[in-house]
């Protein structure tokens, strides 16, 4: 039995991550705090578990193995940095950091730790994104000419965020706003098959102000990969659709994804012209979160790296900066 702590509940996804640590037999939740005393009363009482007055009785605890970062994105520097210091393992939720300084800097500590990592990249583990990801290394495609991937949702139009998540819709707080919420998963598959990115140019809109003038809802991105590769990025809250998730179109071959399930492939390779879905996909991976919580008890699974995601941070912030300067940045 391994025990963890879950230190920060202010993320989104904080009550999906409760639900499967309680499903688990092997692992034990044994501390839970927040700097908001609602929030850690409410997820301590869901796990059964002591809410604690701070998290430094966590980093000196030896017999807790890991903790869970679920805060405030302008609160991970200094929960991972401290955990990283006390030698626990680590999932923190992502993005990991307000950009490249703080997720570097975080990057480094965690590798100098030699703690286990994990972030919430859960796309990857999709029976679609697996098959794309091994069509591309196989060379499947050709020259791989364009890509496009989305994440969209109508969380702005249904308003998900009040009154529990409205840390999100201040990038003071999140870093981001919609465009880095939505958009660090998409981008995190992009990254993850055609590597890293020459520079991006982006824009971002208002549009319901329901939030104020800071949060965007909504963004688009221009990607030049080092590999040659150009690529685009869809991302918001106010998505009524989002029917295609991702596309690949190269000089032997074209791909897309409806609605990160259904697979259309056409390619002389694989003998499939496009007009069906495509069905003999790899397994699906379990959820990043529970790779996180295998990983903890010993199993042989893929994770995120930290340098990963925090490359991430750094590609996005690039995106942010060129929507507010209206020019191509260097990534």
């Amino acid at each position: 039995m391994k025990n963890v702590a879950l230190i920060g509940c202010a993320h989104i996804h904080t009550p999906g991550f409760v639900k499967r640590l309680l499903a688990r037999h092997d692992v034990q939740t044994v501390a839970v705090w927040d700097p908001d005393r609602a929030r850690s009363e409410k997820r301590g009482a869901e796990l059964a578990a002591p809410v604690i007055a701070g998290p430094a009785a966590v980093w000196v605890d030896k017999s807790i193995d890991g903790v869970i970062i679920c805060s405030e994105t302008d609160l991970h520097a200094e929960l991972v940095l401290a955990a990283a210091g006390a030698g626990k393992h680590l999932f923190v939720e992502k993005p990991l950091g307000l950009g490249k300084a703080d997720a570097d800097a975080m990057a480094a500590a965690i590798e100098k730790a030699g703690v286990l990592f994990q972030t919430g990249y859960f796309q990857r583990g999709i029976p679609a994104h697996l098959f794309l990801k091994e069509q591309v290394a196989a060379g499947t495609f050709g020259q791989i000419t364009r890509v496009r991937a989305g994440n969209c949702h109508s969380g702005s139009l249904g308003d998900w965020f009040t009154p529990e998540w409205l840390w999100m819709t201040d990038p003071q707080r999140g870093g981001v706003a919609a465009f880095g919420d939505l958009g660090t998963h998409a981008l995190d598959l992009l990254l993850w098959m055609f590597g890293a990115v020459e520079r991006v140019v982006a824009e971002t809109q208002v549009v319901t102000g329901k939030y104020g003038p800071a949060c965007d809802e909504s963004g688009e991105a221009l990607i030049r990969f080092s590999n040659g590769i150009i690529g685009t990025l869809a991302a918001g809250w106010v998505d009524v659709a989002d029917p295609v998730t991702f596309e690949i179109s190269g000089t032997e071959g074209h791909a897309w994804v409806y609605d990160r399930s259904e697979v259309y492939i056409k390619s002389e390779r694989l003998g499939s012209d496009g007009k069906e879905p495509y069905t003999d996909l790899p397994a699906a991976w379990p959820h990043a979160f529970e790779l996180f919580l295998d990983a903890l008890n010993g199993a042989d699974v893929p994770l995120v790296g930290a340098r990963e995601a925090a490359y991430r941070s750094t590609v996005m912030q690039a995106m942010y900066r060129s929507a507010a300067a209206g020019s191509w940045q260097t990534v």
